[in-house]
């Protein structure tokens, strides 16, 4: 694309109102929608990264009262926010956020200004537009996948992403970013989706030079594999082991000892998990006696540990046979 395109005056004037109108009209009705406490933002977006807004909706409620601010979030221990974490992956996010937090009360008040919040962990340009543009009302585009979409599409080109970020911030609606902002995110996330966009209920249709093309993302092909576990019991306790702190998945959080003796034994319990590009087919074997490596713990006590999503989906199903 040439460097010098850009919007015309009046596509960017009728672009603004046409997508603040839809939007006023046609948003979900979210937990975080309508919020202006840059903590509770920040929550919301770094729980969005690689997670479906189904999933993050009811976590990010029970996240919220458990952690209501980041001088409660600073003050606790990394191990209770990873067991309230567990279950929605990506575990480093956890721990950003959780050193964010600390680095927010040590301040004293949380950083207003762009290129400040882009100085906390695991704070982006993406994250930190987002945070600035809705609970500052600073004059920050966003760009996230969805709106790269919106964008292509519009155009009816290929962009860079230098490009990306020139054209957002063509486009966005200075006296309202955060509201702005939010609308772009929600139009490539209900409307003008991957593959089949809706074009017919698209309030920016007129002005789109691509309506209608096929933008499918390139899928990563899933890889297979198998996990076996042991579950040992005995005096209403588990047997758990922590992972190492050195490892780069996971770190530091507890799951069931690994079963390496199957041969031909048949497992108690046969799941499904998937974990990025890898769908996994777990077995789960029964010990009534172990002298494997680990720690004993009362299940009770387990419920309220840093496990890994897969540890707990576990023993929440072992629970109901």
């Amino acid at each position: 694309m040439p460097a010098s395109f850009s919007f015309s005056s009046t596509q960017v004037r009728s672009f603004r109102k046409r997508l603040l109108g839809w939007y006023a009209r046609e948003q979900r009705k979210l937990p975080w929608r309508g919020e202006t406490d840059p903590y509770r933002i920040l929550v919301s977006e770094i729980m969005l990264q690689q997670t479906r807004v189904a999933v993050v909706e009811e976590r990010y409620k029970s996240f919220i009262r458990q952690f209501p601010s980041a001088e409660k979030l600073a003050r606790t221990r990394l191990q209770t926010v990873l067991a309230s974490w567990s279950g929605l992956g990506y575990y480093r996010r956890a721990r950003a956020l959780h050193e964010a937090s600390r680095k927010i009360a040590a301040m004293g008040g949380f950083p207003r200004k762009l290129d400040e919040l882009m100085e906390l962990p695991g704070v982006g340009k993406y994250t930190a537009a987002a945070v600035s543009s809705i609970a500052f009302d600073e004059p920050a585009a966003v760009v996230d996948g969805n709106v790269k979409r919106v964008l292509a599409r519009l155009t009816g080109r290929d962009l860079s992403s230098e490009d990306h970020w020139r054209l957002a911030g063509e486009l966005l609606e200075q006296r309202h970013p955060g509201d702005f902002n939010q609308a772009m995110m929600e139009l490539g996330a209900v409307v003008c989706m991957p593959g089949k966009p809706m074009c017919e209920r698209c309030p920016v249709t007129p002005l789109c030079e691509g309506r209608g093309r096929d933008v499918r993302a390139v899928k990563e092909s899933r890889r297979k594999a198998v996990l076996r576990y042991a579950l040992a019991r005995r005096n209403g306790k588990v047997l758990l082991r922590q992972r190492l702190q050195s490892v780069s998945l996971m770190a530091g959080m507890w799951e069931l000892p690994e079963y390496e003796d199957a041969r031909d034994e048949k497992p108690m319990l046969k799941l499904r998990h998937s974990i990025t590009n890898t769908d996994y087919t777990v077995l789960v074997y029964a010990e009534a006696k172990s002298d494997r490596r680990g720690t004993w713990v009362s299940v009770k006590r387990a419920e309220r540990m840093a496990l890994t999503g897969l540890a707990k989906k576990i023993l929440k199903l072992v629970s109901t046979l």
